[in-house]
């Protein structure tokens, strides 16, 4: 069960609000007011009304539900509409002031019953309500992994022949040897 809540045209900019919003996501809904109530921001005020607002409209959508079983499951700041300010500045020229907006969204949710602590991984997903699929394709990474470890399997490795390393003459290389030769 989840319920929204969102706040249009507030006037702050997405990226002051996304500050406070990052502290709260997938927090309890008591935590999350807790913080909300002694943040420095000025936003988190607006915030909490409308966490206060989603948790008001998930207890009223399901009379059963408790706000202790709630956390804060989305929360977002999406960018609203920008109003266009001219300022005036010196020798005629005129700098754009941009007043922006956003719109608030939070989502609250139930929490899944705990799962039993010896069960799969499985269990657990079906627990959360989850569903995830039977395969699941394998990167680049461990495919290249997989394809070494097989060519590997398939092929025992000779041991290299010991051979003496080469050395240059000690009178350098043939080309530099037929320089000198020729200037004498």
């Amino acid at each position: 069960m989840e319920a929204r809540a969102i706040a249009r045209f507030v006037r702050v900019s997405p990226t002051k609000v996304d500050r406070v919003l990052r502290h709260i996501r997938g927090l309890p809904v008591e935590r999350a007011q807790e913080l909300l109530a002694y943040s420095p921001r000025p936003i988190a005020k607006q915030i909490g009304k409308v966490l206060t607002s989603a948790v008001a409209n998930a207890t009223n959508r399901e009379p059963g539900t408790s706000p202790d079983q709630l956390f804060v499951k989305h929360a977002v700041a999406d960018a609203g509409p920008t109003l266009k300010r001219i300022q005036p500045r010196a020798q005629g020229r005129a700098f754009r002031i941009l007043k922006r907006m956003t719109h608030i969204t939070i989502v609250v949710a139930e929490r899944a019953p705990k799962a039993v602590p010896g069960a799969g991984p499985a269990e657990r997903a079906a627990a959360r309500g989850e569903t995830k699929p039977e395969t699941k394709p394998a990167g680049r990474a461990a495919k290249a992994l997989a394809a070494v470890r097989r060519a590997a399997a398939a092929k025992p490795k000779k041991p290299a022949a010991k051979t003496a390393p080469k050395t240059a003459p000690k009178g350098g290389t043939g080309a530099a040897k037929e320089r000198k030769e020729r200037k004498k």
